[in-house]
């Protein structure tokens, strides 16, 4: 077991199997020593319910940053797959996008994607600190309340 993942079984933590793309797009590329991995939702792992609806209206801030927080787990278990299940490979966490399903006056849109950034903190340390952008948006796929996509420094 690598650093990574003996990090993640502390934090109680046990990643899914990388989910499998929904439409004509592909989970990650590789380029050079970047790994891009697509928008994850807030699926929880094994075919368990989403996270579903706005921020603000039936969602509240803390189930944001929960749902925020599952994009993160299930964007490391595409990484894993795309790594040849060594997360150790993993240099940084470069940057994180996140969209945020929320009703338009949602003003704490930052503190929901913080559900993810500090995850990526807890698990990766200084490594895990990243760029990131949060915007809010009028619907997500499968009415999801989050979705979030990475870029990684690999080898």
């Amino acid at each position: 077991m690598g650093n990574i993942e003996k990090k993640l079984a502390e934090l109680g933590i046990a990643l899914p199997p990388a989910a499998a793309p929904v439409a004509n797009y592909v989970p990650t590329v590789r380029t050079g020593n970047l790994l891009i991995c697509s928008g994850q939702v807030s699926a929880i792992a094994n075919g368990g319910e989403a996270i579903r609806g706005k921020i603000g209206q039936e969602i509240s801030l803390e189930k944001g940053q929960e749902a925020a927080r599952i994009c993160a787990i299930n964007l490391l278990a595409q990484a894993k797959a795309a790594l040849g299940g060594n997360l150790d490979r993993i240099h940084r966490c470069v940057r994180l996008g996140g969209f945020i399903n929320a009703v338009p006056t949602f003003g704490e849109l930052p503190r929901v994607m913080n559900g993810a950034s500090d995850l990526m903190v807890a698990v990766l340390g200084e490594a895990g600190r990243h760029t990131r952008t949060t915007v809010g948006v009028a619907e997500l796929p499968f009415g999801a309340s989050v979705e979030v996509d990475a870029l990684f420094e690999v080898d």
